[in-house]
């Protein structure tokens, strides 16, 4: 599904990364792993992302998670039809401060209506990017509420588990790769002081070079600094 349109670029997944002509979304993972098909300069890329907030701050994910899934329950009293509303991604700081579930129920119950069965839909709502399907049609209704949010439970020197996480099904391909942590914690879990999780990180980077056939994959953590590509160590 083409994203481009619904200014998915200017979200807060994407608003330091390059710039991509194109945007599509292919999927998720058992990892909870997202990947999208991007076209940038004429030339295809896989981008693969991973959301996660650390453990300490859950608590601001799980209030913005209840914010959403009270729009869906609310929602789901006017549409007739069980649907599916897979959160892509969120501002969940700005959104704690000034979201309106009422507004985001109005808004899936437009998007509802509009669906036949097995079509997809994006709503857009503020920060908030979702995709929405109806996968049958009933006389009642049931919006059901999904995410790919990570709690890190480790310690900020084990971030590198995280990229493995990222790669654990991850196949390098013949075009250029953009693998993307996104850290939406308010105290960032990416540390260049500390050299223990500075070393482990490099490590599992350079693990990568060898096994790359045409194309060294772009790393990126992203957070409320902006994001770092860690094998350059380049800023955005």
């Amino acid at each position: 599904m083409d994203l481009m349109g619904f200014g998915f670029q200017k979200s807060n997944l994407f608003e330091h990364m390059p710039l991509f002509d194109e945007i599509s979304y292919v999927g998720v993972s058992e990892e909870k792993v997202r990947r999208y098909k991007t076209v940038r300069e004429d030339q295809a890329c896989e981008f693969l992302t991973l959301s996660f907030i650390r453990q300490d701050e859950k608590i601001l994910w799980e209030a913005v998670e209840d914010l959403l899934k009270r729009s869906t329950i609310n929602a789901a009293s006017s549409v007739h039809g069980i649907y599916t509303f897979d959160l892509l991604t969120v501002d969940i700081h700005r959104e704690s401060k000034t979201f309106n579930h009422n507004e985001l129920s109005a808004v899936i119950v437009n998007n509802a209506i509009k669906l036949s069965p097995e079509e997809v839909r994006m709503v857009k709502y503020s920060s908030v990017y979702a995709l929405m399907r109806k996968t049958v049609s009933e006389d009642w209704g049931k919006v059901v509420f999904s995410s790919t949010m990570v709690v890190f439970k480790d310690k900020p020197e084990y971030l590198d588990i995280l990229i493995k996480q990222l790669l654990r099904d991850f196949q390098l391909p013949h075009n250029p790769v953009v693998l993307l942590l996104h850290d939406l914690s308010q105290n960032p879990v990416f540390d260049e002081k500390n050299e223990i999780q500075q070393a482990r990180l490099k490590k599992v980077i350079a693990g990568l070079i060898p096994n790359s056939i045409e194309f060294i994959p772009e790393v990126y953590i992203q957070d409320k600094n902006g994001a770092r590509e860690l094998l350059s160590g380049s800023r955005l």
